[in-house]
């Protein structure tokens, strides 16, 4: 096949040794990492870009995906490193006018359109820059394959060549990949298999918020995101997610409570709605927006089971307020109490936060970071935090804010 006679002819190999390597002999070496001046980004990617690294950077259209990353190129350049971007999408005066939005770019910036695998195999040699991004992997076209761009075969060629020429010649390589209506990156799923990081680009393109989360790290955590927001300059990072997804929420309002959920070493604070009522048809309706819709239905079973809340015949909506998508069990105890605040039309104190996760027998279990989490709401101004009782005596400075311990969803509902 002609992807194979590929990397023979004049791929880059990595140089192998003649004779296997006892573990005890291997060196290891902390390889220094390019900062891109994006704190957020560089939180996700592990403490900054890899030398030598391929990622792949997915999201739906319009997302953001070639704002953040010509911004990475500005900096980058600013840096003195040799940034060549790539585009097969648009031409060098669309990329202007789009680079005019965002500042001043260096000289150290090199703009190439292009589609054909050759050419951009070889400015890449010629060329010999730090970093090199390719927007997007489904427009490379290889002629010696036989079928159309951003089909199953070429995006697998184009992607095993530009991971050759990253290990070979230790160059950083971010690639755009276009998303399905499921969410997943176009194309065949080895793709992400051959890569080092893929970022994930998260949000509503018709908001201001964009959430960027690495699901695949082989230099760093897989649970960190970072968390940005859209305006006219570009893409600005969010430094204080918690206050932003906040921003807005209701004064003694019934349904309303606050959680938090860890997203890495991030405690992020967010407000859980719900609202309930009686339903005018025979059969009611169920609706979750960021969280698991079956997890929200089996917390209510695990209510009316549990507290005798007759909630069978209630239409029931459940929203994660700021966009975000949380399938952390920590937000079961704030969900639960969100849906019985609804339900009794009962406001829950404003400085009042909830999180554990909720059992099928109503008991309220334990959850990780504890003294995180506490510390993250003292910090915003709450003052009391209801939490899992066997969480309680793990914290052991609390800032001020008075923990209130829970066995059951009982005793949490009680308190409401």
């Amino acid at each position: 096949m002609p992807s194979s006679s590929r990397g023979n002819s004049h791929g880059v190999h990595k140089k192998i040794s003649s004779a296997p390597a006892r573990l005890s002999e291997v060196s290891i070496q902390e390889e220094s990492r390019m900062l891109t001046h994006m704190e957020e980004l560089d939180r996700v990617l592990g403490g900054g870009i890899v030398p030598g690294s391929l990622t792949l950077v997915g999201g739906d259209p319009g997302i953001g995906k070639s704002t953040l990353l010509l911004q990475v190129c500005r900096n980058l350049a600013g840096d003195g490193r040799k940034v060549l971007y790539i585009s097969g999408e648009e031409s060098l005066r669309q990329i202007k006018i789009r680079a005019n939005r965002l500042g001043e770019f260096s000289d150290n910036l090199l703009l190439f359109c292009e589609t054909g695998l050759d050419t951009v195999e070889e400015t890449i040699r010629s060329v010999v820059p730090d970093v090199v991004i390719i927007d997007s992997i489904q427009t490379m076209y290889d002629e010696e394959i036989s079928a159309a761009p951003g089909s199953v075969s070429q995006v697998r060629e184009a992607t095993n060549t530009l991971l050759q020429l990253a290990k070979g010649m230790t160059v950083s390589v971010f690639i755009v990949g276009h998303v399905t209506k499921e969410g997943t990156v176009a194309g065949p799923r080895v793709l992400e298999h051959m890569v080092d990081t893929v970022l994930y680009f998260e949000g509503d393109r018709h908001a201001s918020y964009r959430i960027l989360r690495g699901v695949k790290n082989r230099f760093g955590s897989t649970n960190e995101i970072g968390v940005f927001e859209m305006k006219e300059e570009g893409l600005v990072e969010v430094k204080n997610p918690s206050e932003f997804m906040l921003n807005g929420k209701p004064e003694g309002a019934s349904g309303s409570v606050v959680s938090c959920s860890m997203e890495g070493t991030r405690p992020i604070l967010l407000e859980i709605q719900a609202l309930v009522c009686h339903s005018n048809f025979g059969i009611p309706r169920r609706q979750a927006i960021g969280t698991d819709f079956n997890r929200v239905n089996l917390l209510m079973a695990v209510l009316e089971k549990r507290l005798n809340l007759q909630m069978s015949d209630c239409d029931a909506y459940v929203n994660l307020a700021g966009g975000m998508r949380i399938v952390e069990p920590a937000i079961d105890l704030g969900i639960a109490m969100a849906v019985v605040s609804s339900f009794k039309n009962r406001a829950i104190d404003d400085r009042t936060i909830a999180f554990g996760e909720i059992g099928l027998s109503g008991e309220v279990r334990g959850v990780s970071m504890i003294e995180q989490r506490v510390a993250e709401a003292a910090k915003l101004g709450f003052t009391t935090c209801i939490v899992p009782e066997v969480n309680r005596s793990q914290v052991k400075h609390m800032g001020g804010i008075r923990l209130v311990g829970v066995r059951t969803v009982r005793d949490a509902v009680d308190l409401i």
